[in-house]
């Protein structure tokens, strides 16, 4: 599919997915006349990323991680070195303590609120 296509079906720019592939994290076959062609797989690779985007993770780390997700299903695969898990769960305690922080962002808030109704 051409990249038009692939950002209509992902929701992601046209700019964004020429950035993946800058970083390497997302490929394409190029045509005769230089335009871009995506498999059919390239939509999940493309939502997966925007997954990990959205998770706090950076575009070196993700370009690590990929290799050792599958697409479809997001699932583990077999090639992920111990290094790469202490890695991500390193960023899974960063994105725990960011709840964390909301949370009582949060409660201080509903606090705020409930004062400013009760008076």
């Amino acid at each position: 599919m051409k990249i038009g296509e692939l950002a209509r079906r992902t929701g992601v720019s046209e700019r964004s997915l020429r950035y993946y592939e800058t970083q390497g994290l997302l490929a394409s076959d190029r045509t005769p006349g230089g335009h871009r062609e995506y498999p059919e797989a390239a939509v999940d690779r493309v939502i997966r990323i925007q997954e990990l985007y959205a998770a706090g993770l950076h575009s070196e780390k993700i370009r690590q991680l990929l290799p050792c997700m599958r697409d479809r299903d997001g699932g583990p695969s077999a090639v992920a070195t111990p290094k790469l898990v202490a890695d991500l769960t390193a960023e899974r305690d960063r994105i725990d303590r960011l709840i964390a922080d909301l949370a009582r962002s949060r409660e201080t808030l509903d606090d705020v609120i409930r004062t400013a109704r009760e008076s």
